[in-house]
Order: C-alpha cells, then sequence, then structure tokens
C-alpha cells in the first residue's frame, strides 16, 4: 500500500518557498475544490469540525462546488458512496479524528464496492507535529497517528498533508490513484494551510489525463483462444455478470459478447442494474436457491458457464450451498481471466477480452431455448380483501409499477435485498445496494447521495425499520429535504431485524417501535417540501402512491408501511437457514 506522509520539518507555515509575486488567491483550499469540480464533482459531503473549517470555507467558494452539511460523519460517508456510485466519484470531509474515526465505517463500505471516494479530514496545525503536545479529539496521547493507521487498512492511498512544498503533487496523487484504483483515499489537511498561497497552485488546475490501462497483447489473444476453444465445446453455455463489471467499466463490453455468443444472461445479486435486464435473454438474478425461479437450474445444469467480475462469499453463495465446479467455469477478473480448472492469463482487461471473444465465439442458444422450454412466469400475490392487514408481496407489486427510466431503487440490508431482486428494471432505471459489506443503514445516506449527484431521477428506498434506526443513518432524512430532493422512501415496519431473526432469533432482534411519521414531520418541521403518510392496508397504500407520484411529486415523500414481524420474502426463510447453518459449523 502507497502511504506518503509529510514530514512538518521541511516547510512550516512563515516559512514557506514562495516568493511575493504569488496570487494570494492560489491558494490550498482553492486547489483542492477546483481538483474536486474537474474530476466531475459538485458536492461535496460534509460535517463541521474546528480543524477543518477553513477548508470548508475554500470548497463553499468555489462556484462548481456545492457544500451538503450533513448530521453525521458516517452518513456524509454514506452519501458520498452513493453519489460515487452515479456519479463515479464522491467526497466527504471531516474533521480530524472524531470525525475520521466516525466516518471510517462507511470507506470501508466503499473501498469493499471499489468506488472512488475521496475522505478529506482536517488535520492538526503543522506547529503542533513533533511537539509532544496533547490535542483535543485524540485519546490524549501526544501522538497523532491513531487516525492514520486505521485508514491505512480501508483505503488505497492516504496524503498527510502538513506542509506546503509537496502538497500539490500529494492531493494529485490521492485523488488520481482513487481514480486508477476505484477504491477510497484518505487526504488529511492541517487546518493552518488552507488559506495559504503557494507558487504550486499559481496555475489552474491542469486536467488530469491518466494513462489507460492496456492489455498485454500476446496475453489477450491466447486468452480469447483458450477461452473460445473452451466455450465451442459446450453443448449448453451460460454468462453470469458479477459485481465489478462497474470496477471495470465493461457493461457495454458483456452486452456485445451476450449478443454474439446468444448464451442465456443472468445477473448475480450484487451486480443488480449492471446487467442489463431488457436484454432478450436475460434470465434473472443467479442466487442459488434463492434467486430467480428457473435461473438456477440453467446455470448449474450447464456445461460451460463465463462469470464476468464475480464476488463468491457466504452471502452471494447462500451459505455456500451453489452447485459450481471451477473445471466447468471461465472467471473473467477485470484484470485476469482464468479458464477452467487450469490456463490463467494476467495483464488481461476485462472489457478488451469480452470484446475480442465476442468476435470469435460461436453462436449457441441450446441453453436459453432449454430455459424457454420450461419457463413458468411467476404468479401474482393473493387479491387482499378489503381493509386486510398489508402484506410485504403486495407493497413489492406496487413498488414495481413505480419503475421507469427516470426512477433508481436504493435496497436496504435485509428482506429489501430479497423483494427488491425480484423487481424487473425497466431500461434506464438505475438500482443499487451494498451487498459485500451490508452495513445496516447505509441505505438512508446512499439515498441521500444518490439523489443528489442525479436530481432528475426519482429515487425509490426500500428501508426496513431496524435499519433506519441503526447508526442514527435516519437524521439525514433533514438534510434530505433541505436539499430539496423528492425521493420516495418506504419504510417498513415490522417491529425488528427480520433479516436476523431468520438467521438466529432472539431477544435482540426485536426494537422499540418510533412514531416514523411523526419524527419526519419533526424533522420537516414546516420548512421544505415533505409529506408523510403512514398505511396499514392495500387501499391506503395505493392512495398514498397516487399522492406521491402526483400533487406531491415534487416532494420528499415518506410512507410508512405496517407489516407483521413474521411476513417476510420466502427467499428471506430459505436464505436465513443456510447461513445459519454456515456461521454453525462446528470447528473443524
Amino acid at each position: 500500500m502507497d502511504t506518503k506522509s509529510s514530514s512538518v520539518d521541511s516547510c512550516k507555515p512563515g516559512e514557506t518557498h514562495h516568493g511575493p509575486s504569488t496570487d494570494p488567491s492560489a491558494t490550498l483550499g482553492r486547489h483542492i475544490a477546483r481538483r474536486l469540480v474537474q474530476i466531475g464533482l459538485e458536492d461535496v459531503f460534509s460535517v463541521p469540525g474546528d480543524f477543518n473549517l477553513t477548508l470548508l470555507d475554500h470548497l463553499i467558494a468555489e462556484p462548481g462546488l456545492t457544500n451538503v452539511g450533513c448530521c453525521n460523519e458516517l452518513n456524509a460517508g454514506y452519501a458520498a458512496d452513493g453519489y460515487a456510485r452515479a456519479r463515479g466519484v464522491g467526497a466527504c470531509v471531516v474533521t480530524f479524528t472524531v470525525g475520521g474515526l466516525s466516518v471510517i465505517n462507511a470507506i470501508a463500505g466503499a473501498y469493499s464496492e471499489n468506488l472512488p471516494v475521496i475522505c478529506i479530514v482536517g488535520g492538526p496545525n503543522t506547529n503542533d507535529y513533533g511537539t509532544n503536545r496533547i490535542l483535543h479529539h485524540t485519546i490524549g496521547l501526544p501522538d497523532f497517528s491513531q487516525e492514520l493507521k486505521c485508514f491505512k487498512t480501508v483505503t488505497c492511498y492516504q496524503a498527510v498533508v502538513s506542509h506546503l512544498d509537496d502538497a500539490h503533487e500529494q492531493i494529485d496523487k490521492a485523488i488520481s490513484t482513487a481514480l486508477m484504483e476505484s477504491k477510497p483515499v484518505y487526504i488529511s489537511i492541517s487546518c493552518n494551510l488552507p488559506g495559504l498561497p503557494h507558487p504550486t497552485f499559481a496555475i489552474d488546475p491542469i486536467p488530469f489525463s491518466l494513462s489507460p490501462r492496456l492489455s498485454n497483447k500476446v496475453g489477450l489473444e491466447a486468452a480469447v483462444n483458450a477461452a473460445t476453444e473452451f466455450l465451442n465445446k459446450a453443448g449448453k453455455a451460460v454468462m453470469i455478470g458479477g459485481p465489478k463489471l462497474r470496477l471495470a467499466k465493461a457493461e457495454s463490453a458483456l452486452v456485445e459478447l451476450a449478443d454474439a455468443s446468444g448464451y442465456p444472461v443472468a445477473t448475480m445479486p450484487s451486480a443488480k442494474g449492471q446487467v442489463p435486464e431488457h436484454h432478450p435473454r436475460f434470465i434473472g438474478t443467479y442466487w442459488g436457491s434463492v434467486g430467480t425461479h428457473f435461473c438456477c437450474e440453467i446455470v448449474e445444469s450447464a456445461d460451460a458457464y463465463i462469470f464476468v467480475g464475480p464476488i463468491f462469499n457466504d452471502y452471494s453463495s447462500v451459505g455456500y450451498s451453489l452447485l459450481l465446479k471451477k473445471e466447468k467455469a471461465i472467471i473473467v477478473h477485470p484484470d485476469r481471466v482464468v479458464v477452467g480448472n487450469g490456463p490463467a492469463f494476467g495483464c488481461v482487461l476485462m472489457r478488451d477480452f469480452l470484446r475480442e471473444l465476442a468476435k470469435k465465439i460461436t453462436k449457441n442458444t441450446t441453453a436459453f431455448d432449454n430455459y424457454k422450454r420450461i419457463f413458468i412466469p411467476d404468479g401474482q400475490p393473493l387479491k387482499s380483501e378489503p381493509a386486510e392487514a398489508l402484506r410485504v408481496n403486495v407493497l413489492f407489486q406496487h413498488v414495481q409499477k413505480l419503475l421507469t427510466g427516470d426512477t433508481a431503487v436504493v435496497a436496504e440490508t435485509g428482506d429489501s435485498w430479497f423483494n427488491c431482486q425480484k423487481l424487473k428494471l425497466p431500461e434506464g432505471c438505475g438500482y443499487e445496494f451494498q451487498m459485500q459489506y451490508g452495513s445496516i443503514g447505509w441505505s438512508v445516506g446512499a439515498t441521500l447521495g444518490y439523489a443528489q449527484s442525479v436530481p432528475k431521477k426519482r429515487v425509490i428506498s426500500c428501508i426496513g425499520d431496524g435499519s433506519f434506526q441503526a447508526r442514527v443513518t435516519c437524521q439525514d432524512v433533514s438534510t434530505m429535504i433541505r436539499c430539496g430532493q423528492k425521493s420516495i422512501i418506504f419504510l417498513i415496519n415490522n417491529g425488528g431485524y427480520t433479516i436476523e431473526v431468520e438467521i438466529h432469533d432472539g431477544p435482540y432482534n426485536v426494537i422499540k417501535n418510533w412514531n416514523y411519521t411523526g419524527l419526519v414531520e419533526a424533522m420537516w418541521n414546516g420548512e421544505g417540501n415533505c409529506w408523510t403518510s403512514k398505511v396499514q392496508c392495500e387501499e391506503e397504500l395505493v392512495a398514498a402512491i397516487e399522492t406521491a407520484t402526483t400533487e406531491k411529486k415534487d416532494c420528499l415523500c415518506f410512507i410508512e408501511v405496517i407489516c407483521h414481524k413474521d411476513d417476510c420474502s420466502k427467499e428471506l426463510l430459505e436464505w436465513g437457514s443456510r447461513v445459519s447453518a454456515a456461521n454453525s459449523r462446528p470447528p473443524s
């Protein structure tokens, strides 16, 4: 891991090596602000603290940048995560240690999801380094490195900027590394530096020109030849897209191969939204026994499968219960290809491999033809009786009707994972959830950030009551209102942590019930556009959705849905029992 930490001794404030002709506006703070705008950011998410206030002044002064003040640092990080999913990069600004260690959970989640989030922390005054002084916002030791040590494990680059001479280099290296690696980076800026000019900031930032990564031509050709031979021997072959498609920017290349091959195309659960569901040979989510009906059977009965950017973990494998064989698989990583249980080819970029393979593959629709023969459409939920208690499967039938190319879905960890997986996404409809890290409460901040990034889309967020209470993320519904966002939040109130209940039940899974609509109304407090509704039956749900999509279409709409505590998807029941079995294996 590349870490660059400055020494204060080479240049302290008052000893900077800039002459009197230096433009007084050519400051460190302005440079950071312009760099953020230049890489595509229009918003940064922040929580003020005494170590970052001057830096925030400079960010606010940048005409192309809006500071979105969040209620807590964790949500600022989650918002930057959600923003990066739509925009390609996100940024948050917090204060030293108390802010940094609060945001670090969100940064770890962004790392797990391969999201370039630039985490900027206001650091100690340069004069305090090496003085044996004890500062506030520390654990009481004259050592300011605790925060840096923590961030080393969840970022791909760290820069501690405590003097001006190499600040330009460090900042640019950090930002470019985030973009190249598609991972978060950490930048600490001493609190007395943002307002200081330096000759290295005198010229407006020259645009980044990151050298494109290239495949090894010989390796690429060998990988394509080996894969072509492997696949053309297969009687029934399938394709499955994985979450690293986004990292490799290979979504369109996957479509090219799908068109050329004739194979049925599925998505891993954590890649939903990255594989086009309007493709004529899309067969749904491959998630073992809890995936789309008939998808698992087609995938696991194939004699060859090509997994593009997969992540196999205990959750995506349903407690390690997938029936896959290495000798039947081609695994395409972002920069590496493994064919069967045999040869591996490095320095081969995913999108190059898929496009070249599309030129050589022999079309074979056998597996898709078999899928069409066995396919039976899903049934509809039983019709509700008048005033009958609302069922979750009825709720999501109506969520489905809301989806268009101008919407996006954010699914919280929990039963919303399984219910939202069954939604059929129209072309252009966004979809986001955090499966690898699975931090409950993520969706509130992510909804804030995603909606801020794509204001023309209406975000539909599905959140359980347990997640809404967790980690105080619910606070930033107030920030959504302040920003004038128009998302629709469905708060599913079933009295506890349902996903945990289905893995291992206990009294700790029951939570105190809140008046959720009352809470949001208190946050609204008559300022901005917000509308709430509490529904208990289908008729009330239909009326609420009608209001949210007509007269309240320009409001943040919060719909609390009252459900039975044992009402969950059948997929969660199956998945929970299998994950429980995996968790409870005795020591070997």
